[in-house]
């Protein structure tokens, strides 16, 4: 009896907590977009119009000049940066790489950067005063199609980057001596084995590629120049004219390619097969002075040209007047003399990332537990898994006009969130909330259940065995939900951009204004400062990952010897 009314009690709390988290996905995600889509069907006035509006816009001849300038720069991006971090996860998974650490770290920081920062490097690399303007032919400048492929090549790598690698480093090594047996020519063993194996990872990094270019702002805004694309469109509307309905209306035209790049890369995930089998044996890469040296050096220049941009943008922030008072100063520091808001963007940054992770971290842990382990109610957790993948095919312009008129709707008894921090929290935890709940649900995997099929069968309640069993052994998994998290909120702004108000304006919003006035130096300072900010909390990570890992091989070798 004990027994069963211990069992009753644990189903009594996974469904409440299914039902929870399915109507915080219903409040956050589904209601902003049917506010969003019944937006579309009115006008200014707030009167049913219907399609009006999409008829409207597609019959206006920008909508085709946009849509192809969006879909040709994601293209572009993508033809460029695959096969360069193709290249580079090769010769970090399948060489012989000296410092392959340091390429490891260096390839890593676009991703502690807001997506401004490579533009605004490049206006100072290759604009009108630029240090390398020379380069380019006469007449031709930076504004414009391909800058906005410079910046975006520069923004995406890291992310393509650990796909493709992840897809590399999943390779047998009995294909390869297989090869060597038949004296296969080394041309051939890539195009058979090598690319094959990886060829989930590239079509992934391509979808994500793909997806990130067509639906940023932030450096078409900076360095576009006079290109229109569907999401300075969507910017244009909402923040310039004040036009919500023709906003949305484009903001819908602007989920249509996210949402068909989203399914193409979840049917090619249905397809994928395990490459890793029990009877698997690890690739070593073999000996091979010639092709080492070879990737050493491309990968060097990878990240050189990495360094370089950040360097560029780190030394804007500290010079006079460029290009004709190179003198160091930290002028550009004092962000109170260009904007009102000063430093306090700073602090809405790193009170937005802290909540936004500190939150957002046992939120999806737990949603991801749920819909993994409950006994009960597995309609609930089947509808959890589903909306946990819709935010990957919402762009975050388009969430964040979906909660501008579902929050700020007289009738919504949550309209008071509206203008307050507590609001932005919540958009970045819903927009971010399908990678950490794979992430979860991944770790999740490599848990036996048998750890709470043993806990019931000693009557031990379910939220015990959750805290002290399978919490640790995901801690690790736990940091990197939480610094995924913070590196997130620290430098987005696609989203945020239209629910900010003065008192709670984040750093990476003010980097667009400040350039917008003229004080790119600032601009350019302001983006150091969210770098600086995001490397002392992953350093710190770091060191929080390096306790973990040892404490928990302290726990391992404890457990052999006692079994000894």
């Amino acid at each position: 009896m004990r027994m069963a009314h211990v069992a009753s009690r644990d189903d009594h709390w996974m469904r409440a907590g299914l039902a929870l988290t399915v109507a915080g996905l219903v409040v956050g995600l589904v209601l902003p977009l049917v506010s969003l889509f019944w937006l579309v069907m009115q006008d200014r006035d707030g009167a049913f119009v219907g399609l009006a509006n999409l008829a409207r816009y597609l019959s206006t001849p920008q909508l085709a000049t946009s849509a192809v300038n969006s879909v040709l720069i994601a293209v572009l991006t993508v033809v460029i940066v695959v096969p360069i971090a193709f290249v580079y996860a090769y010769a970090l998974t399948r060489a012989r790489l000296p410092l392959r650490g340091l390429f490891h770290a260096v390839a890593a920081v676009p991703l502690l950067a807001p997506s401004v920062l490579p533009a605004l490097a490049l206006i100072y690399l290759f604009g009108n005063q630029g240090f390398l303007r020379f380069l380019l032919p006469a007449g031709e400048g930076i504004y414009g199609l391909g800058g906005i492929v410079a910046a975006q090549v520069f923004y995406t790598f890291p992310h393509a980057l650990v796909l493709i690698a992840t897809g590399l480093a999943a390779a047998d090594a009995r294909l390869y001596e297989a090869a060597t047996a038949l004296r296969t020519p080394a041309w051939r063993v890539f195009w058979t084995i090598t690319l094959p194996g990886a060829r989930y990872g590239v079509v992934s990094a391509i979808v994500v590629v793909f997806t990130e270019v067509v639906t940023d702002f932030g450096i078409a805004k900076i360095i576009g120049g006079q290109v229109p694309v569907l999401a300075t469109d969507v910017y244009k509307q909402v923040v310039g004219q004040q036009n919500f309905p023709m906003g949305a209306t484009i903001g819908l035209v602007l989920l249509l390619p996210a949402v068909a790049a989203f399914w193409v890369d979840r049917w090619v995930q249905r397809r994928q097969v395990a490459l890793i089998t029990a009877r698997a044996v690890p690739y070593h890469p073999p000996v091979n002075p010639t092709r080492d040296a070879v990737l050493f050096g491309i990968s060097a220049l990878v990240a050189l040209t990495i360094l370089a941009v950040l360097g560029m943008a780190a030394w804007a922030s500290v010079i006079q007047y460029w290009p004709y008072n190179l003198a160091f100063t930290w002028r550009h520091y004092h962000f109170e003399e260009v904007d009102a808001a000063g430093w306090s963007s700073v602090g809405n940054t790193l009170t937005l990332a802290l909540w936004s992770a500190t939150i957002g971290t046992p939120i999806t842990f737990l949603a991801a537990w749920l819909a993994d382990r409950a006994r009960v109610a597995r309609g609930a957790a089947t509808a959890v898994r589903a909306m946990a993948m819709v935010p990957l095919a919402v762009p975050g312009l388009v969430l964040g006009i979906g909660f501008i008129f579902f929050f700020n709707a007289p009738w919504n008894p949550l309209n008071f969130l509206y203008g307050t921090m507590a609001l932005l929290v919540l958009n970045t935890i819903v927009r971010q909330f399908p990678v950490s709940f794979l992430t979860a649900t991944t770790a999740l995997k490599g848990i036996d259940r048998e750890f709470e099929q043993v806990s019931a069968s000693l009557k031990v309640p379910v939220s015990r065995t959750l805290v002290r069993v399978i919490v640790p052994l995901s801690a690790q998994t736990l940091v990197n939900i939480w610094m995924f998290f913070f590196l997130y909120a620290a430098t987005t702004l696609s989203a945020i951009i239209f629910l900010y108000v003065p008192d709670t304006k984040t750093a990476a919003i003010a980097i667009i204004h400040l350039e917008e006035t003229g004080a790119t130096a600032s601009a350019a300072a302001m983006a150091m400062v969210i770098v600086a900010l995001c490397l002392a909390v992953k350093l710190l990570a770091l060191v929080v990952s390096a306790w973990i890992d040892g404490t928990t091989s302290a726990w391992s070798r404890q457990g052999r010897e006692g079994t000894g």
